[in-house]
């Protein structure tokens, strides 16, 4: 069966020692929370994360190092647009030591609150409670994390004084997130948060048929973020129904993505709308019956790219399609001359070239004369279609 990836194997054989320890009847979370100092990576902002295990070498840490509840605040929460509304219903999706949660209960003054979170590990769970709480509404989260070990026999005592507020609401649910989403109810969350490892550690997270998912169980007017700008992942989102433009850039170069199946703020760069359209780097991740483990997915999606590469979309080397209407580098103009007429594209300033683009522009450049298109989804979809009718040698009836 396969594992979700979390947090490192010395972290897990730590925690899992203090459960039963307790279970046992000890009293042993101050030392608990003692040794897993020795694991916890102090971020710029004071708050604390931790490294996952290992995969090919290499491991990455669970929030960004330049801040880890400040992420919470400006990724997740601020972004979700939640702060005129009330009886909001939220899912948290890998919810890891509770940051969003904690962040989420603090921003927002709603009357009511309703939160799932979604975490596979019950070790992380407890690292939950055992972690310094970077903001006094994490106490909260501590809480129902407590419970829920209490409730499910991984815990014995109660030592967490604060109770959760009469009108805050929180259900855990520790699993697969790809077999909770089904039982979930449709059009319900006002906000999604998903905060999964990145889409190479984890990619079974951010598939077409997970986001599927998502849009099933989001309000119409529901937004989600997510701290990722991968291709895969946009693109998935859009072939799933989502709307979407780019998050805060906070910790990172690039800023995540903020999804809606509304039409929702300015869309993405130009470059970006290219690349997603028009080459094999917009392939999503495939999971069919949502149940793959990591290496079967990305396996899948590289075998797509190499179909598609060349013969219905764009290679992704050199960026090749941001040249379209454009001048052409001379160090790599050969090049990127050879990948667009490989599909019918004789230069960057053909009238195919600038069919394709044409749905970027304020006014038509190509004379197809057609209706202008007012978000990333819809230019992203046309010129994909576009470049489809391009490929097939399809009658491009424009004159400039």
């Amino acid at each position: 069966m396969y594992k979700p990836l979390t947090v490192n194997d010395e972290i897990i054989v730590l925690i899992k020692e203090y459960l039963d320890r307790e279970c046992l009847g000890e009293n042993v979370r101050e030392e608990a929370s003692r040794k897993l100092k020795r694991y916890l990576i102090r971020t710029d902002d004071g708050s604390y994360t931790l490294p996952s295990k290992k995969l090919s070498g290499k491991s990455e840490t669970m929030h960004t190092i330049h801040g880890a509840i400040t992420e919470a605040y400006e990724k997740f929460v601020k972004p979700s647009q939640l702060e005129n509304r009330d009886n909001i219903k939220v899912l948290d999706i890998c919810s890891g030591l509770g940051y969003n949660s904690a962040a989420l209960i603090d921003h927002i003054k709603a009357e009511n609150i309703l939160i799932h979170m979604i975490e596979a590990s019950p070790e992380v769970i407890c690292a939950g409670v055992l972690v310094p709480s970077p903001i006094p509404a994490h106490r909260i989260v501590k809480r129902a994390y407590e419970e829920w070990l209490l409730e499910n026999g991984l815990a014995r005592f109660q030592m967490i004084s604060t109770e959760i507020p009469d009108n805050i609401s929180i259900e855990l649910f520790c699993e697969d997130a790809r077999q909770t989403l089904p039982s979930l109810p449709q059009k319900y969350y006002d906000a999604i948060f998903l905060d999964a490892f990145s889409p190479p550690k984890s990619p079974e997270l951010y598939t077409l048929e997970f986001m599927l998912e998502l849009s099933r169980v989001i309000k119409d007017d529901g937004i989600l973020t997510t701290y990722t700008s991968a291709a895969p992942v946009r693109a998935a989102m859009i072939e799933a129904g989502f709307h979407i433009c780019e998050g805060p850039k906070f910790g990172r170069k690039r800023g995540g993505t903020i999804a809606s199946p509304k039409p929702i703020g300015k869309g993405l760069s130009w470059d970006d709308e290219r690349m997603i359209a028009l080459t094999d780097v917009g392939i999503p991740y495939r999971d069919p019956n949502l149940e793959d483990g990591r290496e079967e997915i990305i396996k899948r999606r590289k075998s797509e790219r190499r179909i598609v590469r060349n013969a219905n979309m764009l290679p992704s080397s050199y960026r090749t399609p941001i040249y379209l209407g454009r001048e052409l580098p001379e160090k790599h103009a050969r090049r990127i001359l050879k990948n667009l007429r490989r599909i019918g594209i004789h230069d960057t300033f053909s009238k195919e070239a600038l069919y394709i683009i044409c749905p970027q522009y304020p006014e038509c450049i190509c004379g197809c004369k057609s209706l202008r298109l007012s978000s990333s989804r819809e230019r992203i979809l046309e010129m994909r279609n576009r470049l489809e009718k391009v490929k097939n040698g399809e009658c491009i009836s424009c004159s400039k």
